[in-house]
């Protein structure tokens, strides 16, 4: 209950003071309500800083605007779109199974269900939660780097995975802040909350972060 009323209190501060900084990518590309431009955005997001992958997400739409018009392009020409985004060859070869297996699966449509999601190529658990919040509105948590460590941080969960982590924020974070906890989360853990040397002096949320002395992340 503790836990709770913390999360509640800091859901509360996150969504004032996170209007200050600028949104992650792959929800900037989520306002295009196009599922297909989320779930490449937050794959090619992986490992990769939002900068590279905004510039590399415009390069590839310019070419491929459509799941079809990503399969006339070889995987060649999809690394020299991507590059550098990290791990650009591996992904240059799941963008092309994804879309095959969701045309020849799913009728060319971005499947709504955590099991075929996790079904595709180059789809984890942090992919598959990001694309069902933002693209199909169900509660999820999609837990990256920031989430797992900032949550620990702020003592609502001690775990040592991100899928402990979403497990363990289930039970004390009310389902009404689960779709927007990611996105908080990313954009505190970018601009304040480092993994080393957070900005805890400056940081609004002090009061109510029982860690806010922590100097190196968990």
């Amino acid at each position: 209950m503790i836990k709770t009323i913390r999360a509640v209190k800091l859901a509360g501060l996150l969504r004032i003071h996170t209007k200050h900084f600028d949104e992650p990518i792959v929800e900037q590309v989520a306002r295009s309500h196009d599922s297909y431009r989320v779930l490449v955005s937050t794959m090619l997001s992986l490992r990769t800083k939002d900068a590279t992958t905004a510039q590399a997400s415009r390069r590839l739409f310019a070419r491929a605007r459509s799941l079809t018009s990503l399969l006339q392009l070889s995987p060649q020409q999809i690394e020299r779109l991507i590059y550098p985004v990290g791990f650009y060859k591996t992904k240059a070869k799941n963008l092309l199974s994804m879309a095959r297996l969701v045309v020849q699966k799913h009728h060319g449509s971005i499947p709504n269900s955590e099991a075929d999601l996790l079904a595709l190529p180059g789809v984890g658990r942090k992919t598959a939660n990001l694309v069902l919040s933002l693209s199909f509105k169900k509660d999820t948590i999609c837990v990256d780097t920031h989430v797992h460590r900032i949550s620990n941080r702020f003592d609502l969960v001690r775990t040592q995975t991100p899928l402990e982590t979403e497990m363990a924020l289930q039970k004390v974070l009310p389902k009404k802040y689960w779709k927007h906890w990611n996105t908080w989360l990313v954009v505190w853990g970018q601009n304040i909350c480092f993994p080393v040397s957070p900005k805890c002096s400056l940081c609004p949320l002090k009061g109510a972060c029982p860690r806010r002395n922590v100097i190196h992340s968990r």
